[in-house]
């Protein structure tokens, strides 16, 4: 049995250790399966909808740029409830609290399946994404709380099988599903994980004794409700402001402008006033421990260089190279196995070594991948670019799993889901920023490219003069008349001009990605050392 410690924290909260006391009453391995059906299901949702957009718009006779709120509702949804899922599951419980989101993601995603409207359907996005925000943080703190320290690493590891596997098959499968059948069904898959998930969460899932005696102090603690209100609407308008600011150009669009003000105001009162209240709705003073602070900025990293990727390479092979959907997703998928092989690997290996050293290892080899990876041209085939993927995707799983491990770090075990809550936050934000990052430099670095390359391809160049002289005799012999030929052998080399502009845009958003990777390397080591196999909460 765990017992209470003597020795208090600064708030009064009493101190466990459960490196080794306290047992789920199940096998913890089957407890970690249990959670990880509805972190695939909530995680690959955020990418299935992606490739269905034109199909959505068409079936609800929506125009295209209507259609995206279809996603911009769910990732603002999410936002809003990452980071007061901890503050739920401690004043509710957080078995009950995690059921009650997987039943909520369950029945949206079903009413999204049953949508008659373009408006109906954003409306059950928002329910689809407040269901899912608080899958992940009760999911991790739930392999946390249920592991022995020793074994938490291979926890995360059958974790990250899923954070990484979901978003890598989602396109693939999204597209095969909308193909064949109907958008309908990317949302009606979900429905029966979701009931397999309750029914196995109800017998499988406990809350632990420190849980319990944090729910009874919440009920009796008052509701945080300015600083409740304050990451809500910094968080949500943070999202839009992201998601949509590329679209509408940024700055020059009052509405970008005003919900950049509002996240801004927002974000700043909110830390003011959960630096000083009570009892606060997420507890900023966590960030007083180094290695929690620097896994958060790592796991931020993490999620912008992998999603921002993530979207890269189909984007780059379906608009460039004139892959289908499905095509493109497939060569995602075999990265997402690799990284499936090298899990285990790594949850293995970060308690034989110190997790730092598995992080550096693995911002360096992503590093060195994406420089492969900037070689992209019109010519590589199907193969390279898998290749190019599985090389960056196996990067991966050195760095999802030993951060992590260092965030809990010092950490009681009481506060276990906060340091959930902000560790996915901080994935979820950094990806919409990679994917922001990217939007915006491709649309900018291609614009630069066609004004260089245009200039150097004028009407007063001889090279130019040239190669639309040999263009048109060849088109000429074809059949076509002189005057038609030139004015399509014109068109031709200013579409090529296009396309070239838009690969070299390509590869510098992947530089971009690249030097955030080799940057991000040695930021590791302001993190502190945890020697391995030893336990990461603090006691």
């Amino acid at each position: 049995m765990i017992g209470e410690m003597p020795e208090k924290e600064s708030q009064g909260q009493p101190k466990y250790d459960n490196s080794e006391g306290w047992h789920p009453g199940h096998n913890p391995w089957l407890v970690a399966l249990t959670v990880t059906i509805a972190t695939f299901m909530e995680v690959m949702d955020t990418s299935i909808a992606n490739v269905a957009l034109p199909h959505i718009a068409g079936g609800l006779s929506a125009g295209q740029d209507e259609s995206t709120w279809v996603l911009t509702s769910y990732l603002v949804a999410n936002a809003v409830v990452l980071p007061i899922s901890a503050w739920m599951s401690d004043r509710f419980g957080r078995k009950r609290f995690y059921m009650t989101c997987v039943a909520l993601f369950t029945l949206s995603s079903f009413l999204c399946g049953l949508a008659p409207s373009l408006g109906a359907l954003v409306f059950f996005r928002v329910l689809q994404g407040l269901g899912g925000g608080g899958l992940g943080p009760s999911e991790q703190a739930i392999l946390a709380d249920t592991l022995p320290a020793r074994q938490r690493g291979m926890g995360f590891a059958i974790y990250g099988m899923a954070v990484v596997l979901a978003p890598a098959i989602g396109p693939t499968l999204g597209g095969w599903i909308t193909d064949h059948y109907s958008w309908r069904w990317i949302f009606y898959v979900n429905v029966p994980f979701g009931f397999l998930s309750m029914w196995l969460t109800q017998f499988m899932v406990t809350d632990p004794p420190w849980l319990q005696d944090a729910r009874k102090r919440a009920k009796k603690a008052s509701v945080d409700f300015a600083g409740l209100f304050l990451i809500a609407c910094g968080l949500g308008t943070f999202q839009v402001v992201l998601d949509k600011g590329q679209r509408d150009d940024w700055f020059s669009s009052p509405f970008i402008t005003s919900f950049a003000v509002i996240s801004v105001v927002s974000i700043i009162a909110f830390i003011f006033w959960d630096w000083h209240v009570e009892h606060p709705i997420v507890n900023l003073h966590l960030f007083k421990n180094r290695s929690y602070a620097i896994s958060n900025l790592l796991m931020f990293l993490l999620g912008c260089v992998l999603l921002g990727t993530t979207v890269l390479i189909p984007q780059f092979l379906q608009t460039l190279m004139g892959y289908t959907a499905q095509k493109a997703g497939e060569v995602l998928t075999p990265g997402g196995f690799a990284v499936l092989l090298m899990l285990p690997l790594v949850g293995i290996l970060v308690t034989k070594f110190d997790a730092r050293w598995l992080i550096a290892f693995g911002f360096l080899s992503c590093g060195f991948a994406l420089m492969r990876l900037s070689h992209l041209n019109l010519d590589i085939s199907f193969e390279t670019a898998m290749w190019w993927r599985i090389q960056q995707a196996a990067s991966i799983a050195f760095l999802f799993v030993p951060i992590n491990t260092i965030s809990y770090i010092g950490i009681p075990v009481q506060q276990n889901n906060q340091v959930s809550a902000m560790v996915n936050l901080m994935r979820n934000m950094g990806s919409s920023v990679g994917i922001s990052i990217f939007a915006t430099f491709l649309a900018r670095r291609q614009q630069v490219h066609q004004n260089f390359l245009t200039a150097h391809i004028q009407g007063a160049s001889v090279l130019y003069q040239n190669r639309v002289q040999n263009l048109s005799n060849y088109l000429a012999t074809a059949g076509s008349n002189m005057v038609e030929a030139k004015t399509r052998a014109i068109g031709f080399i200013s579409q090529t001009m296009m396309q070239q502009a838009a690969v070299l845009a390509y590869v510098d958003v992947v530089s971009i990605f690249m030097i955030t990777s080799f940057l991000a390397a040695p930021v590791v080591f302001l993190a502190k050392r945890r020697k391995p196999g030893r336990p990461s909460m603090g006691h």
